[in-house]
């Protein structure tokens, strides 16, 4: 690890960023449970990873609920009007990039017949079906390089449509999938 990145993590773990996700479930016109996620730009802390939409907390905020809502609209395009927040989770630590983050369930109420992404945060909108990302052939692990990492570590993924779903998303997303799948949520 670079000097650079020991004083990050240092300071990470002393003063994490306060952040909100949703995880903005809906249902297709079949009745399919799906997710959207989105691939992050390559630039910044996180780049090139597959997320939640969401983002970090600014003092025009008044709740960590209002910061996942602004940030994940920003992303996608979207109005508040366009998702209903169902139930807010505990709160999960990063475990080398320094944020806390607020997970939220949320149900949208429309999805656009074309994503409109920041584009100089989100590379790509991925719609997926919960039922693919929950299924036990797409767990695996893999051995994976971090800038705040010493060395090379084996992690839990998901794979979907190509892409490799790792990191904190994956801890927010194991225990949600199947409580969705299940019905808990009014999605």
């Amino acid at each position: 690890m670079t000097e650079r990145a020991e004083q990050l993590a240092a300071r990470a773990v002393a003063e994490p960023t306060p952040a909100g996700v949703l995880i903005p479930f809906y249902r297709d016109s079949t009745g399919a449970l799906r997710l959207i996620l989105i691939e992050r730009t390559l630039h910044g802390r996180h780049g090139g990873q597959i997320a939640l939409p969401g983002g970090k907390w600014e003092p025009t905020d008044p709740t960590m609920r209002d910061t996942a809502v602004r940030e994940t609209c920003e992303e996608l395009g979207l109005t508040p009007d366009d998702c209903d927040v169902l139930r807010e989770l505990t709160p999960v630590r990063t475990r080398s990039t320094g944020f806390v983050v607020w997970p939220f369930v949320a149900r949208l109420r429309a999805v656009p017949a074309q994503w409109r992404p920041q584009e100089r945060e989100v590379a790509a909108v991925l719609d997926v079906r919960v039922d693919e990302l929950a299924d036990p052939s797409a767990a695996g692990e893999e051995e994976m390089d971090f800038p705040a990492w010493k060395i090379r570590q084996r992690v839990p993924v998901r794979r979907i449509a190509g892409h490799t779903v790792w990191g904190l998303t994956l801890r927010i997303l194991e225990p949600v999938l199947p409580r969705a799948l299940a019905g808990e949520y009014q999605i």
